[in-house]
């Protein structure tokens, strides 16, 4: 079946999953009844880590408050192992799609609106769960950063996403110099056109637009997407301090800003009554960058470091999940889309997930999650655009694996790099590879037993190519013959 086919065919299944949703909502003990499905929310923080949030223990030493996600915390679950990726396109890409970068392919940082190259983000070449919750009858809306397609290519790359509702900052185009702009004066795509919004602060609109967008759906099931552009570089200055100067003080502004603005998405669901069966998520898509203060030993941009990687993960729904827990359970970002799937009561269609659902721990029927392991890899921009498309840097990404007390860093060889005692050695400091104890033994072989059984080769993004642009870079390269690490044999 071709693509447009399938398209259509989805398009009609969704029509009549809609018209049968408004008829049964008629009736009386209606099973889409406010009491009877939940609405997801996924707050995604920007280059976000731990140590600037007061719940996990950050923010007093540079006197930062972050009221609104310590009551988020309070009033749910906060999860201490949860992972990321070091890089946003590769943690963005795994929470759509379910999936590793080594399957998906997107495993590199590569910011489609100013590289360009004619790829994109495919959901027709990738498993894509907002497409399923949409096409199951729930009204999805996203507002914030994408940069995965190039909204002057692709003007339905939203919709084709499964976002029937958007508001979004266009990414840096090249050639575009306006569009650089994502917090004074931003460049914003909603409704199919691009335009400067002058006057106006970029994460006040996308606030704005998803608590009106609350507003207008809260009689039906809902899946709402904020990836926050707070606190990206180049930061400046917020509305609430707008004389602050200064990298530190301006992240520090930023911070208290994005805790405000979730304080806002909160205020909103609860005004409208749908607190009790609304799945709140707030975590973020990497950790800190270096470029803040004295960050730079805790987790630079593309490391793969706790603090990097092991980010804030909460989940709150009063009428579901229980007050006041905290969980060690080990949980990674391609879980979120099975979770979702399994909440909604749907089933993901396309590719196979890699995550797994973690709702017997979100109902306090488990402890620990179905995972072993969970897993970050690579980031930076390793990744070229060769005469066959946009290939990654290397054969085998490097990349960090962890159970509940070690963790693994595997080199670009397929081999182990470094064995960390995480409960003794939280600095990550010491290498324990060799030591003679049964229980570093057990974990070696334990982490080279997962490594065997991943794909020997990383894919490269699926995509069907867009066609050439002037301002797209060119290929610099022949495919394949330039790529690092293992050779796959």
């Amino acid at each position: 079946m071709s693509s447009r086919c399938k398209i259509l065919l989805r398009s009609l299944l969704r029509c009549f999953v809609c018209s049968m949703a408004a008829a049964i909502s008629l009736l009386p003990n209606s099973a889409t009844a406010q009491t009877e499905h939940y609405n997801l929310v996924l707050i995604e923080l920007n280059d976000l880590g731990k140590e600037w949030i007061g719940c996990y223990g950050g923010g007093e030493e540079d006197e930062v408050e972050t009221p609104h996600i310590d009551a988020l915390a309070e009033s749910g679950i906060k999860f201490n192992n949860f992972y990321s990726m070091p890089e946003s396109t590769p943690t963005r890409v795994s929470l759509l799609t379910g999936q590793y970068p080594f399957r998906h392919g997107w495993v590199g940082n590569w910011n489609v609106p100013a590289w360009g190259g004619g790829c994109s983000f495919d959901p027709e070449r990738n498993s894509c769960f907002p497409v399923t919750i949409r096409d199951a009858g729930y009204q999805t809306a996203v507002a914030g950063d994408w940069r995965l397609d190039d909204f002057r290519v692709e003007p339905q790359a939203m919709n084709d996403a499964g976002f029937e509702n958007y508001c979004m900052w266009t990414g840096n185009e090249t050639g575009n110099q306006p569009s650089s702009q994502h917090y004074q004066n931003p460049f914003v795509y909603e409704a199919g056109r691009s335009r400067t919004r002058s006057g106006e602060f970029g994460p006040d609109i996308y606030t704005n637009y998803l608590v009106d967008f609350l507003a207008k759906n809260k009689e039906q099931p809902m899946f709402v997407y904020y990836p926050m552009v707070l606190s990206r570089a180049p930061l400046t200055a917020t509305p609430d301090e707008p004389d602050v100067k200064g990298s530190e003080d301006l992240h520090k502004t930023s911070v208290q800003y994005a805790d405000k603005l979730v304080g806002r998405m909160i205020a909103a669901i609860e005004e409208n009554g749908l607190r009790q069966n609304t799945v709140i998520v707030l975590t973020s898509n990497n950790g800190t960058r270096s470029t803040v203060a004295d960050r730079e030993k805790e987790g630079g941009i593309s490391m793969t470091t706790e603090s990097r990687v092991n980010v804030p993960f909460i989940v709150s729904c009063p009428g579901r999940i229980a007050a006041g827990a905290e969980s060690n359970a080990l949980i990674d970002v391609t879980d979120i889309a099975p979770t979702f799937c399994e909440i909604a009561k749907v089933e993901q269609y396309g590719e196979q997930f890699d995550g797994k659902s973690f709702v017997a721990v979100l109902d306090g029927e488990s402890e620990k999650s179905q995972r072993e392991w969970i897993m970050a890899m690579g980031g930076g921009n390793s990744s070229k655009l060769t005469d066959q498309g946009l290939e990654n840097g290397y054969w085998f990404r490097d990349r960090v694996l962890r159970n509940q007390r070690y963790k693994a860093y595997i080199g670009t060889d397929r081999k182990m790099i470094k064995l960390v005692d995480l409960q003794n050695d939280p600095q990550e400091a010491i290498d324990s590879q060799g030591a003679e104890s049964v229980e570093i033994q057990n974990a070696q072989t334990f982490f080279e037993k997962a490594i065997a059984e991943m794909p020997k080769r990383d894919a490269d993004p699926h995509y069907t190519p867009l066609g050439h642009r002037q301002w797209y870079r060119k290929p610099t390269m022949k495919s394949q013959v330039w790529k690092s690490g293992y050779p796959g044999k």
